[in-house]
């Protein structure tokens, strides 16, 4: 197994092309999007539609990751999720966002979140993150995993499981009529068995018709958290935990989101919608 050593940006390929008749995010090509004023509770039509973006985001994700191996790009893994995507009639939702260049989010070990597919090579021993998100029938669905690439040590191996039962217990704590710091209560806590850190500043968010819709979902113990989950509500939850600290950097390019100690982390997303007695998920494959 390769030894670890900090990465660099790689070379980007050029845009890739969405066919005109695929219908676009309204913020693509603009600095950024417009400000969402609808409501964070979701008629059922809406979330019918949501089913349909969230599953073709969970599936690109899939067809991506059956590629993760040592040797190949990321540019590569780019290039799978955002044929998918197309293939279906979906707009890769991270394409143009903001100015973001790819169509989905690769996060290799110590990056947190927002790394952007190019020329970097998947090593041995390697964990990665993909972020995929779609837009279809004018909404938005929102996924992403961590995947382990060759032969990885157990210390990432169990971050990485731990990571994802982070997200699990969190899903189970959604209730009507609890208020949305129990989430990050919960991952915290749990994080917090094993000395993790838990990042603070990137959160889970609403999601609709809007890529953000500006509710926020902390990870964390959040006081302020109080707006209570009530059904129909649409959102992620997205925990990103460390193996060291939770302060970060970011990169020249402005997206890439590395740890300040450039120790490893994980992170997975589900979009779910809270019904009567719960959640459902809706970015399942």
């Amino acid at each position: 197994m390769s030894g670890p050593s900090l990465l660099v940006p790689g070379k980007l390929s050029p845009t890739r092309p969405v066919p005109a008749s695929i219908p676009r995010p309204e913020y693509v090509g603009r600095p950024g999007p417009a400000p969402y004023t609808g409501p964070e509770v979701q008629d059922e039509e809406t979330v019918a539609r949501m089913r349909i973006a969230s599953r073709i985001a969970a599936q690109a994700m899939e067809e991506a990751a059956k590629a993760v191996a040592p040797g190949v790009t990321t540019d590569e893994l780019d290039r799978i999720a955002h044929e998918f995507m197309v293939d279906h009639q979906a707009y890769p939702s991270d394409l143009g966002y903001r100015g973001f260049p790819k169509s989905l989010c690769t996060s290799l070990n110590e990056v947190i979140c927002h790394g952007i597919p190019d020329s970097t090579v998947l090593r041995d021993g390697d964990i990665v993150n993909l972020d995929v998100t779609a837009y279809i029938h004018g909404v938005h669905g929102d996924c992403n995993a961590t995947y382990l690439v060759g032969d990885v040590a157990e210390e990432s191996r169990l971050l990485v499981e731990r990571t994802r039962e982070s997200l699990d217990r969190a899903i189970r704590a959604v209730r009507p009529g609890r208020q949305i710091n129990v989430i990050g209560r919960v991952i915290e806590s749990y994080a917090k068995r094993f000395g993790y850190g838990v990042v603070r500043d990137f959160t889970g968010h609403g999601i609709n018709t809007s890529f953000h819709s500006g509710l926020i979902i902390p990870h964390y113990d959040d006081p302020r958290a109080t707006t209570v989950m009530r059904p129909g509500m649409t959102f992620t939850i997205e925990p990103m935990l460390t193996l060291g600290t939770h302060e970060y950097e970011v990169w020249e390019d402005g997206w890439t989101v590395v740890t300040k100690d450039r120790r490893r982390t994980a992170q997975f997303e589900h979009t779910l919608v809270v019904t009567a007695d719960g959640a459902e998920v809706l970015t399942l494959p």
